[in-house]
């Protein structure tokens, strides 16, 4: 049996024809995922055609002006921008793009979704997309650039192209008067229908229910998120908590709590600001100064829940936390002291919980680090251990480099699968696999090589890995490097004189061409 893991070069997009057709078809594939494809086309357009008022400048400069402006609203477009799309929506090509890519791109995180767009669809290179991030201001451009790299998504097919001669502007007048109309007409309806009702206007806000469980629920029953109690100062307090359940009730679509009820986690004061956690299902929802935020957070029962400030919220049955000095870790409430990674970009190990190591990746929740060292042969089995000394150092610097998870992950393993030095003098490094486990049961694996410049190399299998990719030595020239676990030999067709020793394959040839890899 073999693992076969196809390289390919980017997908170019030929240049249009027209800037416009460049800025309809960026807008469109930056928007948000969700809607039909017909909406999405108009409201692209829109955007574009709105963002040309006032620019007259023809130049290059003006042009990337321009670009900023139309990324800027496509990455967070306005519900306002759905108001009186009748003309948009009568000016439609008879072609509309293949959902699949669309569907793909709208998993990605918006900073990643717009790198993956940049990079892949319009062919910007690297240091291009990085300054455009910037201007957006994402505050980690090379993170948000080696996550768009590393996803595998269709290609865009040449008929998916806009044709600039079946795009042209649409209208250029403001459009400041109807929506200003319809928002006056919605204002009044909402109004009038406010005045019928009886009893205080507040009640609508508190149609959601908040339960907790009982203190010792977790010891009579399964250890579940559900049997967590609520905690905090403030977990008695009806008015906060009614303001938080209130918040909640008030959000629009799927991310508002499902059978009318929520659980109360948490209420209390952290740094002097009153904070709420709720959640409904795999939802998590955090409630402070008025604002209400909603994320996918799974139904781990042990994860701990960040609360911000380097604090987490332990599961009730986690009662000797660590340091990662083998320290005890000071818990009151539940609520760990401040602990961060030990890293510049925030992301790394935290504390130990008995046998596992706890981690921040990002996400709403603390993650369990694993690691496999260079020894480890593929196919052995995993367990969670604590990480000692090498594996937290390791993790140290992989967290940097892996991108920030869309979702929620409850299990991170770094393979560090290869470990040597490059040929041609170049510079040590590593090969790793990181496996991610989300909350709600689905995987996925990418590879990293760890060098001068840590370059993301594609899927992987940490099963078997196997991983390759284009490499400049020092004399600048390119070379084909790939490599395998142990016990596994790396093969490529599509290079030119291949030699394999320890496990690290080295050839030449062209650097845009398919290189198929296995193996074995």
């Amino acid at each position: 049996m073999t693992d076969d893991v196809m390289t390919n070069p980017r997908t170019e997009m030929p240049p249009a024809k027209s800037a416009y057709g460049d800025l309809v078809r960026i807008a469109y594939f930056v928007l948000p995922g969700r809607g039909k494809r017909v909406y999405r086309l108009a409201i692209a357009r829109r955007i574009v055609d709105t963002s040309a008022r006032g620019a007259r400048d023809r130049s290059a400069a003006g042009h990337a002006r321009r670009r900023t402006r139309v990324l800027r609203r496509a990455l967070r477009p306005s519900r306002r921008l759905q108001i009186g799309l009748g003309p948009w929506l009568r000016a439609l090509p008879a072609r509309l793009p293949d959902p699949a890519l669309t569907a793909a791109l709208s998993k990605l995180e918006p900073h990643v979704r717009l790198a993956y767009v940049l990079r892949n669809v319009e062919g910007l290179p690297r240091y291009a997309v990085r300054d455009q991030l910037i201007e957006l201001r994402v505050r980690d451009p090379w993170s948000a650039i080696r996550a768009a790299e590393a996803v595998e998504v269709p290609p865009l097919r040449r008929e998916d192209r806009f044709e600039p001669v079946l795009l042209r502007p649409v209208r250029n007048r403001s459009v400041l008067p109807l929506a200003t109309a319809a928002l006056l007409t919605v204002a009044l309806a909402a109004a009038l229908v406010l005045t019928e009702r009886s009893g205080p206007p507040e009640a609508s806000a508190r149609v959601l229910r908040l339960v907790a469980a009982a203190p010792d629920a977790w010891t009579r029953g399964a250890r579940t998120l559900d049997a967590w109690p609520a905690r905090g100062d403030l977990a008695r307090d009806r008015a906060f908590t009614g303001r938080a359940a209130g918040a909640w009730s008030a959000v629009p679509g799927g991310r508002r709590a499902g059978g009318g009820t929520a659980q109360l986690l948490f209420a209390g004061h952290l740094d002097g600001a009153a904070l709420a956690v709720m959640r409904s299902g795999g939802l998590l929802a955090r409630y402070a100064s008025g604002r209400l935020d909603v994320v996918t957070a799974g139904a781990d029962p042990s994860a701990p829940i960040a609360l911000g400030g380097g604090r987490y919220l332990l599961a009730p049955w986690e009662t000797r936390p660590e340091t990662l000095a083998g320290q005890r870790l000071a818990v009151s409430g539940g609520v760990t002291v401040p602990v961060r990674p030990g890293t510049g970009c925030g992301r790394g190990p935290l504390f130990h919980l008995g046998s596992r190591t706890v981690g921040d990746l990002g996400g709403p929740r603390g993650t369990v680090l694993t690691y496999h060292s260079p020894a480890h042969r593929p196919g052995g089995a995993d367990r969670q251990a604590r990480l000692g000394r090498t594996a937290r150092e390791f993790w140290n610097r992989l967290a940097c480099a892996t991108p920030r998870p869309a979702q929620a992950v409850s299990e991170a393993l770094a393979f560090d699968f290869w470990s040597g030095r490059l040929p041609h003098g170049g510079p040590s490094a590593d090969w790793v696999c990181t496996r991610l486990t989300y909350a709600g049961g689905d995987a996925a694996a990418f590879a990293t090589l760890l060098a001068a410049e840590d370059v993301a190399t594609g899927a992987c299998d940490a099963r078997r890995p196997v991983s390759g990719t284009w490499w400049r030595a020092p004399s600048r020239r390119r070379y084909y490097v790939a490599a395998a676990g142990r016990g596994l030999v790396p093969h490529a067709d599509g290079v030119r004189r291949p030699t394999t020793r320890n496990r690290l394959l080295v050839a030449t040839g062209a650097p845009d061409g398919p290189v198929r890899l296995t193996a074995r």
